[in-house]
């Protein structure tokens, strides 16, 4: 079977090319390799077996392209990215025999550079959670610790990457989704700048914050996986028409003078004593390797949470009225009349933090509640985006912890759902203010992994990619391989 941990993107590329192996053959043992993994990670949904032989088939039959990293390479799609005549749920009970009709933009633009799409990752249904445990399907598990959460929402994708099941992963980031699994997990998670990716064919959550990213071993990879997805789209209207550079090309170590700022917020109360230790070993090794770290301020980044949580609700409460039972996806049986039919689909279809966002949304934009709420978590979002500026005027880049903690228990259920918003924390500003940012393996604290997160200004990801690259090739922590047995 292949081992995703002892290869990257360019060593099966020049594989394929060299014909030392060919597609079918890696799709074969890829599958493989999810088979036998599955019943510990529980990462995907659905396996796209027959699909994906039939897809690196006709890659074989028309030949690998030379220039391009994905020809013939297997990948996981997360389960809320339209997938054409093959499952997709959202995680959820009410699109459980939902099959799109065509692909989203991201799917497509993988298609065309060839690669294969093998199977649909498990995700908190709708995307809307922090631990994967929001599934109606499963929950999935920390590559690391199956008795541990692998977060959220984009568990599934992450856990897929990092237990060696696939080379990469697509997820989706409203407010950490991809970069807090990402840090659970010790592998590298990249949310693009908003408009650099086409959310085209994403089932929507909130779709001023919502962001197409990426899961992958290696930073190099990660880059190489930008410069497939990025670029405009004329069926989103949010894409940026900015000319795509290679993402690639500055991956060479040297991050000298390079001024990075370190906010004192995001090292504070709530952050665990193993997590800050890590992250300021991270400071020093970007320190040595020639860089300035100082300590700033981010005021307002304690109200984000509070924020995040009125302007996601609201607009997910909008996006989600089109699931009614009607067109697609789940029906109640037994209803009296067309109200009845919406009531109960939703009541059954939905699970219980889809339902219990949808009621916060709607409270906030009703008329009574407007001006109190909505209108202040905009207030808020923009004074964000004003602390971002304000340091951006001077640093390069900011850095701290991708979560609070380590990964915590699968049987933590806290008596107020509002804690587990907690661990969206650090996140969540650079989803407000449309900034990219990434998650790199920064060391391991209790035994698990801890997530550096490192975040950039507007459209400029080679930024963040020199230095994650420049401190992963110096840690080599990529190198350290799961437990998949379970614990210790």
């Amino acid at each position: 079977m292949m081992n995703y941990f002892e290869t990257d993107l360019t060593k099966l590329h020049n594989q394929l090319v060299n014909k030392e192996i060919t597609s079918v053959e890696l799709t074969e043992q890829t599958i493989a390799n999810i088979k036998a993994t599955e019943p510990t990670v529980d990462a995907f949904i659905t396996i796209a077996e027959a699909e994906a032989l039939a897809q690196a088939k006709a890659i074989d039959e028309q030949g690998i392209d030379p220039n391009s990293l994905f020809s013939g390479i297997p990948v996981a799609i997360k389960d809320n990215i339209l997938t054409k005549d093959i499952l997709t749920t959202a995680g959820s009970k009410m699109l459980h025999n939902f099959k799109p009709i065509f692909d989203a933009t991201v799917v497509e633009k993988l298609n065309n550079a060839g690669a294969i799409m093998v199977g649909k990752a498990n995700m908190d249904e709708f995307a809307m959670g922090s631990t994967s445990k929001n599934s109606y399907y499963k929950m999935s598990k920390n590559a690391w610790d199956q008795t541990k959460v692998p977060g959220g929402s984009s568990g599934g994708s992450a856990a897929a990457v990092a237990s060696g099941e696939v080379i990469a992963s697509l997820g989706t980031d409203t407010g950490g989704s991809v970069r807090q699994p990402a840090g659970f997990n010790g592998i590298v998670g990249f949310k693009p700048t908003y408009g650099r990716v086409s959310r085209w064919g994403v089932i929507a959550f909130a779709s001023s914050l919502d962001q197409v990213g990426h899961l992958t071993r290696t930073v190099y990879d990660n880059a190489a996986m930008l410069n497939v997805l990025a670029g405009a789209d004329h069926r989103d209207q949010t894409t940026s028409t900015r000319e795509v550079p290679d993402f690639t090309a500055n991956l060479n170590g040297d991050i000298k003078g390079m001024k990075i700022a370190l906010p004192k917020e995001y090292l504070g109360e709530g952050v665990s004593a193993g997590v800050r230790e890590t992250i300021l070993a991270a400071a020093k090794q970007f320190e040595a390797l020639g860089a300035t770290v100082e300590e700033v301020s981010l005021p307002h980044s304690k109200y984000g949470v509070a924020a995040y949580y009125i302007i996601g609700s609201a607009e997910a409460s909008s996006n989600l009225q089109r699931f009614d039972g009607i067109r697609y996806g789940f029906r109640a049986e037994d209803v009296k009349n067309l109200n009845d039919l919406y009531i109960k689909t939703r009541s059954q279809g939905f699970g219980d933090e889809v339902k219990r966002r949808i009621m916060l949304g709607t409270f906030s934009l009703s008329a009574g509640a407007y001006d109190a709420f909505f209108k202040k978590a905009a207030q808020i979002r923009t004074l964000l985006i004003q602390d971002f500026d304000n340091v951006f005027k001077d640093y390069d880049l900011i850095i701290g912890p991708s979560a609070p903690s380590v990964a915590f228990g699968m049987d933590y259920t806290p008596e107020d759902p509002a804690e587990l918003y907690m661990y969206d924390v650090l996140t969540i500003p650079s989803n407000f203010a449309g900034l990219p940012a990434i998650s790199v393996n920064a060391g391991f604290s209790e035994g698990l992994p801890v997530g550096l997160h490192i975040i950039g200004k507007a459209f400029d990801e080679n930024t963040i990619y020199r230095a994650a690259y420049a401190f992963e090739q110096t840690t080599q922590l990529f190198k350290q391989v799961p437990n998949l047995g379970g614990q210790d």
